[in-house]
């Protein structure tokens, strides 16, 4: 390789992905930090509101009346713009394996509108999720501002997605793993370069942000005293776990049931199921703050603030804590559910997180009673969130690097790796997908997106950025499958290690949508043409 070429491999392969990603990482850092500060505030309004029409029972037909219009308000943006329908990530993962398209113009303020509105009505909402779904339609509109090619532009949709997550978070690992795990379910170096760039870049910039305004940069978990657990103690570990795992499944599967039940909800031409978590979530505010919002301040409420014998939750109706929570449980599980079965632009992200804490809070008291150490209480609470997670989202890395960074303690490293592993093999066994993979097939099928089968034979060439690569280490279209290598007359094996050569004539299959399209992506990555060229490829592709 002369110096020529090693420069030129290192300007496209490194310096290249380092400097769109760290443009994508400064752009998601601001607009989601401003999201997130204002989903804490309208959180917050929400909390107000609601305590007022507590207070004033004759506000209670407004409430509900104000919920209705809203309803219809979200369900008719979600029929104009339906990138914004659900939680925002399963959208970003088919958009970053050129699936879906996001028109970065229309869906970012769209999002951010429909998700703080829904946060304000006090819905069971998180933030999380449509921030990602924000920093990946940054890096949609960097990438269309800098007019990159479409291997580009996924590369920054993945980087601007890791970066919207991070920043929600104040996680940056737990942002860099979800690319690798959830997202693109692989590592490339590539995928890498541009994530932990966009995610280092977001989060200073977050930082930047934070000390101008004079905010505090803390863990997002504070509450929780988290202690070495001795191998004695392992046995309620596994308790936990493999509880969690099962409600988790439970959890799954009233999801999917809650999806086919609203799909068949035609009630003012589908716009009528929008009602249904809207008012669903009006009966839950009144009864509990506890159900409203993501559940941030729900969770901090779990933790035992450094010793107390009793979690700080607010009791429902004046009952013991034990009823309070298995209350709050049944009503964010519910709303949830229907979240997610009606298509609300919020996430369930923080949700899922806040549904397994209250399970870890509750197995807590019951390996309590069966002779467990109070002291251990708020370790079963982490490995209950960690593992209820890991058994729906089947990101079982994720879910063990997240509360690492969430309690800013390794304390607990390795009874979480043990729980989210028991709660991994029980939803193994009852054959769960990923819910993301399953909503993203909905939504594909809701958008009629029909994948047709083509294959398609082209040649690797000199110069090309798929050269002197291994497969394994390119980011392919979407549904791509290798499926035979001709070199020199000879055939070889299409593994994920088989390195590349310039000459190789490749067969591949695909699933696609649009075939031309398909065939424009693979020629960016075979053939070593200019930036110019296949801008202009792309385009007459798409038209």
């Amino acid at each position: 390789m002369t110096k020529k070429d090693l420069l030129s491999r290192l300007y496209r392969h490194g310096v290249q992905l380092m400097a769109v990603g760290i443009i994508t990482g400064i752009s998601a850092g601001i607009v989601v930090t401003f999201f997130n500060i204002a989903a804490e505030l309208f959180s917050k309004y929400a909390k107000d509101l609601y305590a007022l029409v507590r207070e004033n029972p004759a506000f209670v037909p407004l409430l509900f009346i104000a919920l209705a219009i809203i309803a219809f308000a979200i369900a008719t943006l979600a029929k104009f713009v339906p990138m914004v329908r659900g939680s925002g990530i399963p959208q970003t993962e088919g958009a970053a394996r050129g699936l879906l398209e996001l028109k970065w113009y229309k869906s970012l303020p769209s999002m951010a509108a429909a998700c703080l509105v829904c946060i304000i009505s006090g819905l069971t909402a998180g933030a999380e999720g449509p921030s990602m779904f924000i920093g990946a339609t940054c890096g949609d509109g960097v990438s269309k501002m800098l007019r990159c090619t479409d291997m580009e532009r996924r590369y920054q949709l993945t980087g601007g997605a890791c970066a919207g997550l991070a920043v929600a978070f104040n996680a940056p690992l737990t942002g860099i793993v979800f690319a690798f795990e959830e997202a693109h379910r692989r590592f490339t170096p590539a995928i890498f370069i541009c994530a932990f760039s966009s995610v280092l870049s977001a989060i200073i910039t977050r930082n930047v942000l934070f000390e101008l305004m004079h905010m505090e940069v803390a863990s997002t978990f504070t509450t929780f005293t988290l202690v070495q657990m001795p191998l004695k103690s392992y046995g309620y570990v596994a308790i936990a776990a493999v509880l969690s795992g099962l409600l988790g499944f439970g959890f799954y599967s009233l999801c999917l049931l809650s999806r086919k039940v609203f799909a068949k909800i035609t009630f003012a031409k589908g716009l009528g199921k929008m009602l249904i978590p809207f008012l669903a979530a009006g009966v839950f505010g009144l009864i509990s703050v506890a159900v409203m919002g993501g559940g941030h301040s729900f969770i901090q409420s779990l933790g035992t603030n450094g010793g107390t014998s009793e979690q700080t939750v607010a009791t429902i109706f004046s009952s013991p804590v034990v009823v309070s929570l298995l209350l709050v449980l049944v009503m964010r599980i519910l709303a949830t559910a229907l979240n997610l079965g009606a298509g609300v632009p919020c996430g369930i992200f923080i949700p899922m997180l806040s549904i397994g804490a209250c399970v870890g809070a509750l197995v807590s008291k019951l390996c309590g009673a069966i002779g467990m150490d109070a002291v251990y209480g708020d370790c079963i609470v982490m490995i209950c969130m960690a593992t209820f997670f890991a058994s729906i989202v089947k990101a079982p890395i994720t879910a063990i690097v997240m509360v690492v960074e969430l309690t800013w303690q390794f304390t607990l490293l390795v009874p979480v790796i043990l729980g989210v592993s028991f709660g991994y093999m029980v939803s193994e066994i009852f054959g769960a997908k990923p819910i993301y993979e399953v909503i993203l097939d909905g939504i594909l099928e809701d958008e009629h997106v029909h994948l047709t089968r083509h294959t398609y034979t082209t040649t690797i060439e000199d110069g090309a950025i798929a050269m002197n690569k291994p497969i394994r280490d390119v980011l392919w279209p979407g549904n791509l499958l290798i499926r035979s290598i001709k070199r020199n007359d000879e055939t070889v094996v299409a593994a994920s290690d088989t390195v590349l050569r310039a000459g190789d004539e490749i067969t591949v299959q695909t699933e696609c949508v649009d075939f031309e399209l398909f065939k424009t992506w693979v020629d960016e990555i075979v053939k070593p043409r200019k930036r110019k060229s296949l801008r202009k490829a792309n385009k007459k592709a798409k038209q």
